[in-house]
């Protein structure tokens, strides 16, 4: 794809040629007609991907984050940052801020560029705005990554056009002046603040100018380790999330849900009965249930236990986990002719998990006769806002979606159904709603992580590995969450054919970091029955794990050590280096008892690399023990990641999310699914859907951030997952001395009593919003 114009040698234009190109670091950006200074990027699309591969490996053309900056940068120039009297700086972020820390990235990226200090810097969250297109879409690692340069292109015109400004008042030239902290100052003592310049730097008409951004060496406020800007409010109950905000009227509301999945409402023998209990004041049958609105959550979650209704089937009727894993096998493409070399073979099986974010799924809705408006956190807020405008029979402009800071996503908030179902209920009842799921709600009728099998085949001879193979066979993942119509955007400049959405999403995401010689990856989708989801890395975690796992089985059968053999077919430098780092950090090699290993993974994706290290103790009287939890497994003693996103443009918001990574693979590894049974899931809580818990946490970790490699920022917010998974996953086989090949390694065992699934419920000592239903 074409580089950024920061990076473009570029030659005198000839004469009639049109506008000068711009060189090194310079940019056009916009200054915008409005009463104070408001400036904005005007960056240019890339140009279609070349036809020819320079190599074998798609993702090295283009890859999953290209695909997606390049479908933002069309509407990059309408993303403003805007200097306000008072001295602040105010930018409306077109993403959704779910705990990974881009309010505090994009406030870094401002303050950086306009040479102001960070608290000076506010970051709110934009509404949908359908004009941005592409460019209000939360996932893929992207970002960072995509917005860097506007971001950075808008707060140097606003600084440029801020010096220009004290440089005309003060019958000087810019060159004159000194800018210190927001603070303009000049010959005689002349002073002045970018609040006080912000009217006068202000245009009357919108205007173009090009600016030069500043150079990586003289960073001070990127590439530096910050605290989260809004970790005070976070720590003190401050921060506001959906369920925090107060609209008039909107009273709380939930949904009385089938016992299957998306079974549907057939009769309701007591509405009446229902209505008149304390509190209530509504109750409606929507397609996903019966909807029930009254003055406290605790009044809904009585009503809600006291409907009588009669379910018709759902979607994935008498389906189990054996019955769809035979479906999945039939489905499954072939590996090809049987290797006439030597060969390692093996199927892996990858069973449902749910997203499990801390907030449940929860939305305002206010629905009047001539307009809409709700309260969410939408990680596709355009999507979302098309598709409520489309339920309404409204246009557009009728509805308004605010997007709400939220507590974890995880892929999850890419999809709007909580803000749909109070879309309807509101309609309904004409009043205003705040929706929320129980948290049984959201593992037996949310999304899911599908169930999956991966097959891989890699053959050698010898000290050489000839090729590799891997068909990856999954339930059916929904992308109408906006990733689709990226696709369907750019399709013609794609190097991957008409291949779909899925498909391409697979093979954009998806690479070999190994010089395995001819390799191929496809994938195949089957049943559509489930509500399913981008879970956090999506493919990634399931595909690498099964490939680290046959990997260290090669390994073992050419006699080599499992670093060792990464490292010697490792095709890329830096990936290799945060693979030396893991090693060298996490003393590989090093002498253990029997029963505990250590295991090494590598993934690369989002342009950027990183490796896990990992420890485990798998001996009888650590699997053996009670625990709270009514789980007991093999405890991840140590663990070390070594990152490399290139620019880590806050470190330490890198290193929280790489935490966050590790515990994910963990209960990806050991823990963490939902059990399929007769059309349902049984897990209903945390009390018995088992992600990583503080027993099998590392008490020993640590993450290391490579030196910038490329100086531009790379995705980081998922990269750690899969090599977490994997490295977790090939420790468990070297310390039992037999290879994982069903995830998590406890799914076999169901060591809880489900949970009824039709209401009443008779209540128990522990029930309360994480225990219901």
């Amino acid at each position: 794809m074409t580089r950024p114009r920061d990076e473009e040698t570029t030659q005198p234009p000839s004469p009639g040629s049109g506008p000068p190109p711009w060189g090194r670091r310079r940019f056009l950006g916009y200054v915008l007609a409005a009463p104070t200074l408001m400036t904005a990027a005007q960056l240019v699309p890339a140009s279609p991907a070349r036809a020819g591969l320079p190599s074998p490996e798609i993702t090295e053309l283009v890859d999953l984050n290209d695909v997606m900056t390049a479908a933002a940068l069309p509407t990059s120039g309408l993303i403003t940052v805007e200097v306000n009297p008072d001295g602040t700086v105010s930018f409306a972020l077109p993403r959704t801020e779910v705990g990974q820390g881009i309010t505090t990235s994009t406030a870094m990226l401002i303050a950086e560029e306009l040479g102001i200090p960070l608290p000076r810097v506010h970051i709110t969250l934009a509404d949908a705005r359908p004009e941005l297109l592409f460019n209000q879409l939360t996932g893929g690692s992207n970002t960072t990554f995509s917005t860097y340069t506007p971001i950075r292109t808008a707060a140097a015109v606003a600084r440029h056009r801020l010096l220009g400004a004290a440089a005309a008042e003060w019958g000087l030239t810019v060159s004159e002046l000194d800018w210190n902290a927001g603070l303009v100052t000049g010959p005689g003592g002349r002073s002045a603040g970018i609040g006080e310049l912000s009217t006068k730097a202000a245009a009357t008409r919108t205007e173009q100018v090009s600016v030069a951004l500043k150079p990586r060496e003289r960073f001070t406020v990127v590439g530096a380790p910050h605290g989260r800007v809004d970790a005070h409010a976070a720590v003190t109950g401050r921060k506001r999330f959906t369920m925090d905000l107060d609209v008039p009227d909107a009273l709380p509301t939930m949904v009385c849900r089938p016992p299957t999945i998306n079974g549907r409402v057939g009769s309701v023998a007591n509405l009446a009965e229902v209505r008149a209990l304390p509190g209530v004041t509504d109750v409606v049958v929507i397609p996903s249930g019966v909807a029930v609105r009254a003055a406290t959550f605790g009044r809904c979650i009585d009503a809600v236990r006291a409907l009588r209704v009669s379910w018709r089937p759902g979607s994935a009727e008498g389906k189990s986990d054996a019955s769809v894993l035979a479906q999945l096998r039939a489905a499954e493409l072939p590996l090809g002719l049987p290797p006439v070399t030597p060969h390692v073979e093996e199927r892996f099986t990858f069973h449902f998990r749910g997203n499990s974010a801390l907030e449940p799924n929860c939305a305002i809705a206010d629905v009047r006769a001539d307009r809409a408006e709700v309260w969410s956190s939408l990680k596709a807020p355009i999507v979302a806002k098309e598709a409520i405008a489309a339920e309404l029979g409204l246009p557009l402009r009728a509805v308004t979606v605010h997007v709400t800071e939220g507590g974890g996503s995880f892929g999850r908030k890419l999809f709007f159904d909580a803000a749909l179902e109070a879309v309807r209920v509101s309609r309904l009842i004409g009043k205003p709603v705040k929706l929320m799921w129980h948290r049984a709600d959201d593992a037996r009728q949310g999304r899911t992580h599908p169930m999956a099998t991966s097959r891989v085949r890699i053959d050698y001879l010898g000290g050489t590995v000839l090729g590799y193979r891997q068909r990856h066979t999954s339930v059916s993942t929904d992308l109408g969450h906006g990733l689709g119509e990226v696709f369907t955007a750019l399709a013609a400049q794609l190097p991957v054919g008409d291949i779909g959405f899925a498909q391409t999403f697979f093979q954009l995401s998806q690479s070999m970091p190994y010089d395995f010689g001819a390799n191929s990856r496809l994938l195949s989708e089957t049943d559509q029955g489930f509500n399913t989801g981008s879970m956090r890395n999506v493919y990634s975690p399931d595909v690498t794990c099964a490939r680290e796992l046959l990997v260290d089985r090669l390994a073992a059968r050419m006699g080599k050590d499992p670093y060792r053999f990464r490292h010697d077919f490792l095709r890329d430098d830096r990936a290799r280096a945060v693979l030396d780092k893991a090693a060298e950090v996490g003393n590989w090699g090093r002498s253990m008892p029997a029963g505990t290993a250590q295991g090494i993974a590598l993934h690369t994706e989002y342009h950027s690399a990183v490796a896990v290290l990992a420890e485990i103790d798998c001996r009888p009287e650590t699997v053996g023990r009670p625990v709270r939890d009514g789980v007991a497994g093999p405890r991840v003693t140590k663990a070390v990641v070594a990152v490399d996103v290139g620019l880590a443009v806050n470190p330490r918001g890198l290193e929280a999310q790489m935490t966050g990574c590790l515990m994910d693979g963990i209960a990806l590894t050991l823990t963490s699914s939902l059990h399929l049974a007769d059309g349902h899931f049984l897990e209903a809580s945390w009390d018995n859907y088992f992600y990583t818990r503080q027993w099998n946490t590392p008490p020993e970790m640590r993450i290391v951030v490579m030196p910038d490699s490329t100086g531009k920022p790379g995705g980081a917010g998922e990269l750690g997952v899969a090599a977490s998974m994997a490295a977790v996953a090939c420790a468990y086989g070297r310390a039992t001395g037999t290879t994982p090949t069903v995830f998590p390694v406890n799914h076999g065992t169901l060591s809880f009593s489900p949970k009824p699934t039709v209401p009443p419920v008779p209540a128990s000592p522990t029930d309360g919003l994480d225990h219901v239903r």
